[in-house]
This record gives structure tokens, C-alpha cells and sequence, in this order.
């Protein structure tokens, strides 16, 4: 079963996969957060910085696009396969109503006309890269989802991974499993599965209930808990010393590149969000490390997570069975 580190926009850049992958090996492919290519055919500068395969060396990157425009997305995948790119990503997921608001996204979802029209023409293209998608269900109903699945089975898609929820869902409504198993029952590329994935057992339901799911995408739980993969491959969870000297390596990793302590402990905060989920009674420590001002004082209170807290041998659930931070 392979593995792959899920994009998050602000979270997983250059920097977080680089210093992941040197400190937890294992993950079979990070997915970079979504470029956005413009009718310009011009990156911006995060865009070339996250991209560039220099900021990439020996890390199995998969660049994602997000784009409604077939010529903007074949000006970016032609650029990425002459840096070197084996496969390249069509966002088909995303549920933020800033991207589904001009079409994107799973906002593409809702108009399957010019989807199949996109479709055509970036496959029919000969591009020297594979093309994989990550979809939902739908806008606004998981019944949306059959039709969608006989479109992409139309296409050589190198891989398709659903998340089991529709754009309305967002990701504070539960999972769709029912959904998920009959899409998976037709579906023709090899699938990958992807939603609320926070702990092995998470991991081992799904191997055991969708045979054919060939991949597991982890996201949010993976930034909680860096050794989520190692724990899934069999080996131990990780050290409190060993969190804390990854963490430490992020923070000085953004502060150079930033250039700004300040702007690295507000890169750090987003992180912790998720992190201190895997200490148990971190509420304290949660509401200073979110309120800190100083940089003095977020590491102050995130070395006493540290020294004085312990650390789950797994994530909890939520109160209502889900994710910790729902």
C-alpha cells in the first residue's frame, strides 16, 4: 500500500517536505499545495520557489494544478515536464469557497459540460507527463459522483483519489463511506483513498474494506503526527525528543527563509494547530502557544509541551468520532 503526504496550502512547502522526509522516511510521494496557473503562463515566486526541483532533491514530489482553463493547464504541465516532473496533479477537490467560487476545484464539479471539454483536450495533448486527479463526490450531492466516475474512467488517468465528502461538506461533515465503496467498485484507474485517515487503525479499515484501494493519501493527521507512516510501516511512534528536534529544525529552516523569527513562529502556530493533539491535557499549552505574541514565549510554552505533557501513542478521536480538530 503505498503512501502519500496530502498538500496543504501554508503547510507542507518545500521546506516542511524536505525536513519530513530527512527526519521520517517512508512517504511514498508528497503532493505539493496546488498551483494556480494564470492566463499570464507565468509562475509567481512562491509558485518557482516550492517548484523548483533543486528544493526538491531526493524528496518524491508530485506537483498538483488547480485550473478551469485546458490551455493554462497544459502551458504549466508542459513547463513541469521539462524540469523534470514525471506526473502532475489536476485539483479537483479543493473546497474552499474562494477557489469553488470561480469554478475550480471541486467548484469544476458543477459543470460537467465544460469538465469533459477540459478533459478531452488536456488528454488528447501527447504531453510528456502523467496525469493524475484528486476529485470529491460532487458540489452539492454524493449522487453526482456516478456520472463524474464515467467520465474520469474515460481517460488514461494515472491515478484518481477520492475524498468521500461533496464541496458543502467541506471537512466538518463525516466521511461518505457508502459512496466511497461504490465508487470504488467502478472505478478503472488505480484509486487512492483520502479522508479523516488519523491513526493506523484508520489506515487498516479501509485497506480491509476497499480491496481495491491501492494508496492511502494522509493529510492533517500526518502534520500532527510526523511518524504516522513509520508507525503504519511497523515501526515505533516518535520520541518527544525526537518531535522536539524536528519542530526546532522546521522553526530555524523558516526563519532563515522568512528572515523573520516572528514570521516563523506564525508558520510554526499553523502546525501546532494540529501537533498538539497528540499530547493528552494540552489545553493550556494550546491556548498560550496560540495567544503567544512574543517569540520567547512560544518556545517557552512549546518546550514545556514537551518536558511536562505526554504523548499519545496514537491521535484521539473527537467528540463525535471524527477528527480532533473538527
Amino acid at each position: 500500500m503505498r503512501c502519500y503526504f496530502a498538500p496543504m496550502e501554508g503547510i507542507t512547502s518545500y521546506l516542511h517536505r524536505n525536513i519530513h522526509h530527512r527526519f521520517f522516511p517512508g512517504v511514498d510521494g508528497y503532493y505539493m499545495p496546488f498551483v494556480s496557473p494564470s492566463q499570464g503562463h507565468a509562475f509567481t515566486r512562491r509558485e518557482k520557489a516550492d517548484i523548483c526541483p533543486e528544493h526538491n532533491n531526493g524528496v518524491p514530489v508530485v506537483p498538483q494544478l488547480l485550473t478551469r482553463r485546458a490551455e493554462d493547464f497544459l502551458w504549466a504541465a508542459g513547463e513541469l515536464a521539462a524540469m523534470g516532473y514525471g506526473e502532475v496533479n489536476l485539483n479537483l477537490g479543493c473546497p474552499s469557497g474562494t477557489v469553488t467560487a470561480k469554478g475550480k476545484g471541486a467548484g469544476f464539479l458543477a459543470y460537467p459540460e465544460e469538465l469533459e471539454r477540459f478533459l478531452d483536450t488536456i488528454f488528447s495533448a501527447n504531453l510528456p507527463i502523467a496525469i493524475s486527479i484528486k476529485t470529491r463526490l460532487g458540489m452539492r450531492d454524493e449522487g453526482e459522483f456516478p456520472a463524474l466516475l464515467a467520465l474520469y474512467n474515460r481517460y488514461p488517468v494515472k491515478e484518481l483519489t477520492i475524498h468521500p465528502r461533496v464541496q458543502r461538506d467541506l471537512y466538518r461533515l463525516p466521511v461518505r463511506p457508502a459512496a466511497f465503496a461504490q465508487a470504488a467498485e467502478h472505478c478503472n484507474a488505480p484509486l487512492c483513498y483520502n479522508g479523516d485517515l488519523c491513526t493506523v487503525e484508520d489506515g487498516r479499515r479501509v485497506e480491509q474494506s476497499y480491496p481495491q484501494v491501492e494508496a492511502l493519501m494522509w493529510g492533517r493527521a500526518l502534520v500532527a503526527d510526523p511518524a504516522l507512516i513509520r508507525k503504519w510501516q511497523g515501526g515505533p511512534p516518535a520520541t518527544a525528543a525526537e518531535l522536539e528536534t524536528f519542530h526546532r529544525t522546521l522553526y530555524d529552516a523558516y526563519t532563515e527563509a522568512f528572515g523573520s523569527r516572528r514570521n516563523a513562529m506564525l508558520r510554526m502556530k499553523e502546525i501546532w494547530y494540529y501537533h498538539i493533539h497528540l499530547f493528552r491535557g494540552g489545553e493550556k499549552h494550546a491556548k498560550h502557544i496560540r495567544k503567544a505574541r512574543e517569540t520567547s514565549e512560544f518556545e517557552a510554552w512549546t518546550a514545556a509541551a514537551y518536558r511536562e505533557l505526554e504523548l499519545l501513542p496514537e491521535l484521539p478521536k473527537g467528540p463525535d468520532g471524527g477528527t480532533p480538530w473538527n
